[in-house]
């Protein structure tokens, strides 16, 4: 799958330009750096997901009809 495939709407979102960066001229310990980072992105982005899914939760329990 294409990075653009991915992201086709948003051609100045900063993940397209990532997915397209050449990694040839990193070292290893650059590429384990960034995979630590992009590790935590991940972590971010799953924590800010629950958050979202648990308020999302309790407000249709909140509005639920009886």
């Amino acid at each position: 799958m294409d990075v653009d495939d991915l992201f086709p709407s948003k051609p100045d979102d900063p993940l397209v330009a990532l997915g397209k960066q050449d990694l040839d001229p990193m070292s290893i310990d650059e590429l384990k750096e960034r995979i630590e980072l992009l590790r935590a992105e991940i972590a971010r982005v799953d924590s800010h997901m629950q958050r979202a899914q648990s308020h999302r939760s309790a407000a249709e329990e909140l509005f639920k009809k009886s």
